[in-house]
């Protein structure tokens, strides 16, 4: 369920994508530091929260970070690492 599901808010504007991948590569930078709203507030460039929210949303929607027990925000998302899995003929998807 999303956030917006959640909180019964409608997006009124959609992030670009620079705003996406500079919140990404702040989180990549920084997995393990933060959690939500100190991330948000320490990112490099400023922005609504709401923005930060719908950029948030993608991001653990799609598996690419996670929280921890103590809800610190971390980078999973591993291109690599599930390439060199897929590449190993023993492993079969189900």
């Amino acid at each position: 369920m999303t956030h917006e599901a959640v909180m019964g808010t409608e997006i009124l504007h959609y992030p670009q994508l620079d705003t996406v991948l500079m919140v990404e590569e702040f989180v990549k930078e920084h997995s393990g530091d933060f959690k939500k709203r100190s991330l948000w507030e320490h990112l490099p460039k400023k922005m609504m929260y709401q923005t930060f929210m719908v950029i948030y949303d993608y991001l653990l929607d799609s598996g690419k970070i996670a929280r921890d027990s103590e809800h610190k925000i971390c980078w999973i998302w591993n291109p690599e690492l599930v390439a060199k899995y897929l590449q190993n003929e023993a492993l079969a998807i189900r």
